[in-house]
């Protein structure tokens, strides 16, 4: 599989800065249910389950959904909550805030900047510089070691 494009996933790009508005079927066609459930219907993974929350490859990690870089490795911290955890998004325009009351709680969602599909929460606990945690879900992350990016981009101003 390419690692910028997905096979069966047509708006999946790591190139593409373009928003991607599509509708709930359609989603439903390209995404695998798991990733659906968690990105289109907000769902959340179980804590401890994601193959990201003890990992420490040094790279970028992308949104699964669509490919938006999302956060680098330097940022991601350990903060035992079961789940991957940030301290900041790769860019500003990465992440959409939005207020979530849902579960007798006050929270902020974030969501892909790209595809606007449902990613985890921020919350005001995390270590310096920020104080935030991003804390998001596994299941909607991809990610890409720094070296594989860099003989990417070496091979392609060779060519």
């Amino acid at each position: 599989m390419d690692s910028t494009e997905k096979n069966n996933n047509p708006v999946y790009s790591r190139t593409d800065k373009s928003k991607v508005v599509l509708k709930e079927d359609e989603w439903k066609k390209i995404l695998s249910p798991e990733v659906y459930y968690i990105a289109r219907q907000k769902g959340t993974e179980r804590p401890w389950t994601s193959k990201f929350e003890n990992f420490k490859e040094i790279g970028t990690y992308y949104c699964a959904v669509c490919g938006n870089a999302l956060f680098k490795s330097d940022t991601k911290f350990d903060s035992g909550c079961g789940w991957p955890s940030f301290y900041e998004p790769i860019t500003k325009s990465s992440i959409i805030y939005l207020p979530d009351n849902t579960h007798g709680m006050v929270r902020t969602e974030v969501q892909c900047g790209r595809c606007k599909s449902h990613l985890g929460h921020v919350f005001e606990d995390g270590p310096p510089p920020t104080g935030l945690r991003y804390c998001i879900n596994g299941v909607v992350l991809d990610f890409e070691k720094a070296e594989e990016a860099k003989k990417k981009y070496e091979k392609k101003n060779l060519d």
